[in-house]
C-alpha cells in the first residue's frame, strides 16, 4: 500500500471545510498588503571586539565592523574575507620556521 496521498484540487478542499471553521479563517485583502518590502536599515550589533594581540587576527576583527554598515546581502563578502584571513593566520602558525641565515665566525 502506498503512503502517497492523491492530489486534491483546492476547490475540493475548500468544500470540505465546515462553515464554522471557514468563518474563523481571515481572508487576506490584497489592498492591505504593502506592495514593497522595506527592511530595516543596517545597524551595528554592538558586539565588543577585544584585541587578541595578533595583528592579522585583530585586523580581521576590525574588518567585521564593516558588516555593521552593510545590508545583510553584503555581509557574506566581509565574512568570507575575514574567514580567509583567519585561515591564513592559522596556516602561518603551522608553517615551519625558516632557518636563520648563518654567519661565519671568523677569528
Amino acid at each position: 500500500m502506498s503512503d502517497v496521498m492523491p492530489e486534491t484540487a483546492p476547490d475540493a478542499v475548500a468544500e470540505t471545510v465546515p462553515d464554522t471553521v471557514r468563518e474563523t479563517i481571515p481572508e487576506t485583502d490584497p489592498a492591505a498588503v504593502p506592495e514593497t518590502y522595506h527592511p530595516a536599515a543596517p545597524a551595528p550589533l554592538g558586539v565588543e571586539r577585544v584585541p587578541t594581540g595578533h595583528p592579522s587576527v585583530d585586523a580581521g576583527l576590525e574588518r567585521l565592523a564593516d558588516a555593521d554598515h552593510l545590508p545583510a546581502d553584503g555581509h557574506l563578502e566581509v565574512y568570507e574575507d575575514v574567514h580567509r584571513g583567519l585561515r591564513e593566520a592559522l596556516a602561518a602558525l603551522d608553517a615551519r620556521p625558516q632557518p636563520s641565515p648563518s654567519y661565519e665566525n671568523r677569528s
